[in-house]
């Protein structure tokens, strides 16, 4: 079984970011996919008016479906548009990666939502992982800082340390250059799972793993972390239970 969890972002100043859903894929011995709300989902409805979505109607109830639900299916670029082999390139994955794996990688961001996918994290029997993502708010960096992520180059190893986000006063995980230029930050969904990790430096490292030409907005540099969580348990905490078995 694989699995995704769904996230939504308020459209306020705070633009807080809330872990609402839980995504189960399996494929043996028949395709099945499962969404249930987890219990960042009531916080969201509790702090911020979270709207469930057309798809799920009921927050206490479990859906299942043999097909990819259009809520998901909607945000993967299909393999018969003109445009995918570029597509797919940028993500840095093959022609025949999976609906998964893309949405792993790309998010399913779209402009016209405040809703972001990202894949339950993983660890190895050592404690180690692995997870690539884009990088965020290369927009409200410093102008020599956009000039220095124009630099950047596949390989080059960057920096990672917690702060605060100065648009919204809560804590981050800020990417900068060896030379010193604040460039980003990871997705937000990273945050709580990375500070464990970031407690110690040297149990974490980050490399720009592709740099896309092209003006995809949003996917211009994939960045590629690796470290070591030891006995922590990744995306464990309360907010990411389901509300129902």
């Amino acid at each position: 079984m694989r699995t995704l969890f769904l996230s939504w972002r308020t459209r306020n100043s705070s633009r807080r970011w809330f872990p609402v859903g839980r995504l189960d894929i399996e494929t043996e011995p028949a395709p099945n996919y499962r969404f249930r709300y987890i219990r960042g989902a009531k916080q969201a409805q509790d702090q911020a008016k979270f709207p469930l979505l057309v798809e799920f109607p009921k927050l206490e109830r479990s859906y299942e479906f043999g097909e990819l639900f259009p809520v998901f299916q909607n945000r993967v670029t299909r393999p018969t548009r003109p445009d995918f082999p570029d597509y797919i390139h940028s993500l840095g994955l093959t022609e025949d990666a999976s609906a998964f794996d893309i949405l792993s990688v790309s998010g399913g961001r779209r402009v016209t939502d405040p809703y972001e996918v990202f894949p339950k994290l993983a660890k190895t029997g050592d404690g180690s992982f692995a997870c690539r993502f884009f990088l965020h708010g290369e927009e409200r960096t410093a102008p020599a800082a956009r000039d220095r992520t124009h630099r950047l180059q596949p390989g080059e190893t960057l920096q990672a340390a917690t702060g605060l986000d100065d648009t919204a006063s809560r804590l981050a995980v800020r990417l900068q250059t060896e030379d010193g230029h604040m460039i980003g930050w990871t997705p937000d969904y990273l945050v709580p799972e990375l500070t464990p990790v970031l407690a110690n430096p040297s149990q974490c490292s980050v490399q720009v793993a592709q740099i896309n030409q092209r003006p995809y907005k949003n996917r211009h540099v994939l960045i590629e972390m690796r470290g070591n969580w030891g006995d922590y348990e990744p995306m464990s905490s309360e907010d990411f239970q389901p509300l129902v078995d």
